[in-house]
């Protein structure tokens, strides 16, 4: 799946939203493997309560650019690795999805990568994350697993994805995310675009 989905990403044209004052660049990873059966998993992390923004909410490993990263891709791995211990040289960048805006002022530039080698020592920042969800993709792309998330937004409701993963819920800027994506590994699982 791997190479199907580094053809796909490679061809991809990802939306990139242009820099607006009072957004703040970040970045996130999403992290694929392939567990000894061959499946491919999705790493997401719980966020703790500790941290300032989407206290206990599911995500990606990612954060906001620092000065000193040369471009997003950076941000994206140097936060992996203080996030959840992953070392940047353990990373296979594929590609690079659709920004998003969040609602707490970030502009996101999502990156997919493919970790080298599992299983994995996974060391995570307690500050940061209460666990890891290394969720299969198959779940990930069983319709059973769709939450229609619907909300009020000016005036109006609106149906956004989410995705329930046990007692975990993925929603909101992750979900968009994640929606992006799992239409790129439906085209790769099934080799076409």
């Amino acid at each position: 799946m791997r190479e199907e989905l580094r053809r796909l990403l490679e061809r991809y044209e990802p939306q990139l939203l242009e820099d607006e004052t009072g957004l703040a660049p970040a970045a996130v990873l999403a992290l694929f493997y392939e567990d000894e059966a061959g499946t491919p998993h999705l790493v997401f992390q719980r966020r703790s309560d500790r941290v300032l923004h989407h206290k206990g909410q599911v995500s990606f490993p990612g954060g906001a650019m620092d000065p000193g990263d040369p471009d997003l891709l950076t941000t994206a791995l140097r936060e992996t690795h203080e996030e959840i211990g992953v070392a940047p040289e353990d990373v296979e960048p594929l590609g690079r999805l659709d920004d998003i805006v969040t609602i707490s002022g970030f502009k996101v530039s999502p990156f997919v990568g493919w970790l080298r080698r599992y299983p994995y020592p996974w060391r995570f920042s307690p500050h940061e994350v209460a666990y890891l969800l290394e969720v299969p993709l198959p779940v990930l792309l069983d319709p059973e697993t769709y939450v229609p998330d619907v909300r009020t937004f000016e005036g109006r409701q609106v149906v956004l994805p989410s995705y329930r993963v046990g007692t975990d819920l993925i929603w909101g800027a992750t979900a968009r995310i994640l929606s992006n994506l799992l239409d790129l590994c439906a085209a790769a699982l099934a080799g076409k675009e």
